[in-house]
């Protein structure tokens, strides 16, 4: 795991959305899909909003590799998942999906809070 650099984690933590596509086993990238990201501490975590089935989560998780654009920050990172039974990073993450989001209409927010959302959690490290 690298270090983020303070301005990059700033701006990718605040950033409404961001870009990520997953590597091909060639390191050619596949293309990116928008999604929500917040900041917990020196972290930021993305969720898939339909679970661990979704493809664009099934592709991040396989490859572990890829690239990121938010917040005027392009960058080629690592995905690492995050446990589901860490209870207390669950809880924590689900905190700042709640406060980052919360003022979207509860049917939007819903889908990346709930228990297949948890289960599909990946911490984003740069290379």
């Amino acid at each position: 795991m690298s270090a983020w650099d303070p301005g990059d984690l700033d701006r990718v933590g605040s950033a409404e959305e961001l870009r990520i596509a997953a590597e091909r086993p060639d390191g050619t990238l596949r293309p990116s899909v928008i999604i929500w990201v917040v900041r917990v501490a020196d972290a930021i975590y993305i969720r898939s909003a339909h679970g661990p089935t979704n493809p664009w989560y099934v592709r991040a998780r396989e490859a572990g590799r890829g690239h990121i654009q938010a917040g005027g920050v392009d960058l080629d990172v690592t995905f690492t998942p995050v446990d589901p039974a860490d209870a207390a990073a669950a809880a924590t993450i689900t905190a700042a999906f709640e406060a980052k989001y919360g003022h979207f209409p509860r049917d939007i927010v819903e889908p990346v809070v709930n228990e297949d959302s948890v289960r599909a959690t990946l911490r984003i490290d740069p290379r």
